[in-house]
């Protein structure tokens, strides 16, 4: 956890604690010890926070829900070896017994919906 004022108020501390979330904070200086998140927060913002100009709150959660679905489904991404993550899935499911396949309609892990 980066140590932005927002994230460490002692409301927010509190509530952790009642639900049991345990901290492990970032040295201040070393974004690499958490790589994956500075670099998805880089992405979204060259991509898209510095290049829209959101009219409202809602047209912002609708465009960055757009990005966020598209970054989580369709986008190429190197760890998996330069295919889209539904691609991916995809083949994986392939490789799984039928007993084991999902199943339904359920909203994927990770997949942001627009609020109304």
């Amino acid at each position: 956890m980066c140590y932005g004022t927002e994230l460490t108020s002692n409301a927010v501390l509190a509530w952790c604690g009642q639900i049991g979330i345990e901290w492990h904070y970032i040295a201040p200086g070393k974004p690499m010890q958490n790589g994956y998140v500075e670099s998805f927060n880089g992405r979204m913002r060259d991509e898209l926070l510095n290049e829209t100009l959101f009219l409202s709150m809602a047209h912002a959660r609708v465009e960055i829900a757009a990005w966020v679905e598209d970054y989580n489904r369709e986008r190429p991404h190197s760890s998996l070896g330069y295919t889209s993550p539904a691609a991916f899935a995809a083949e994986l499911n392939k490789q799984w017994p039928a007993s084991l396949r999902p199943t339904g309609s359920a909203t994927p892990a990770g997949t942001a919906r627009p609020h109304a």
